[in-house]
């Protein structure tokens, strides 16, 4: 088995952070890359080098330091989040590698539903004129991946405007039911999922699907 997937529904973020990390650490070359499809409860998480003078008025949702690539970021229900536990080293996949496919991946999704998404210089993540709909941030340790991307569906904005999302001031934030795409989370990573499948050199005959509906108390690794 070269990959599980798992459809964890809603989870708390700094608990899913927390375990990926733990995954991280136990990664070896007789255990499987995981991809975990989720959504968090809101959240504005900041990365290794995030500055918090990009948290302009973040109000009552909570701020999490992470240790993913970037700068701030907000994560709340109606956006999907995709991690990828991946072993690049066993995939032969380089950090910029990744970063493509991963892009790559949306841009074919976007595409399947008629939208025209587009990378830009310097500025990872997937954009719709100028308007971001996917943003990536990254973490490689011993050669392993975790955290991955967070693509808008049909979540509130309004809270990106206690930021500077991604550290850009004035950065447009946009979603797929803003072009009148409407599906719900669940929906979006079931279309997403197979693109990724094939930008990452994954089979159908490598791939175990696990779909369960969470209680968000207990730990992901109760469903291995």
């Amino acid at each position: 088995m070269s990959l599980i997937i798992r459809h964890l529904g809603q989870q708390d973020y700094l608990e899913t952070f927390q375990e990926m990390v733990e995954f991280n650490g136990n990664q070896s070359a007789s255990i499987a890359d995981e991809i975990w499809f989720l959504q968090h409860q809101p959240v504005y998480t900041l990365g290794l080098a995030g500055k918090t003078e990009h948290l302009l008025h973040p109000g009552t949702i909570p701020v999490v330091r992470s240790d993913r690539g970037g700068q701030v970021t907000y994560h709340g229900p109606g956006q999907l989040l995709a991690y990828l536990l991946l072993d690049l080293q066993r995939r032969q996949i380089s950090i910029k590698g990744l970063v493509d496919r991963i892009e790559q991946s949306i841009i074919d999704m976007l595409n399947d539903l008629r939208l025209r998404g587009e990378r830009q210089a310097k500025a990872p993540g997937v954009y719709i004129d100028g308007r971001k709909i996917a943003a990536l941030g990254i973490r490689v340790r011993n050669g392993c991946s975790y955290h991955g991307l967070a693509l808008n569906v049909n979540l509130d904005l309004s809270p990106y405007q206690g930021i500077n999302p991604c550290g850009y001031p004035g950065l447009q934030i946009t979603r797929l039911s803003d072009y009148g795409i409407q599906l719900s989370v669940n929906e979006a990573a079931m279309v997403l999922q197979p693109y990724l499948l094939r930008n990452l050199g994954y089979h159908s005959d490598e791939v175990r699907v696990i779909t369960t509906v969470p209680d968000s108390s207990r730990k992901l690794q109760a469903i291995a």
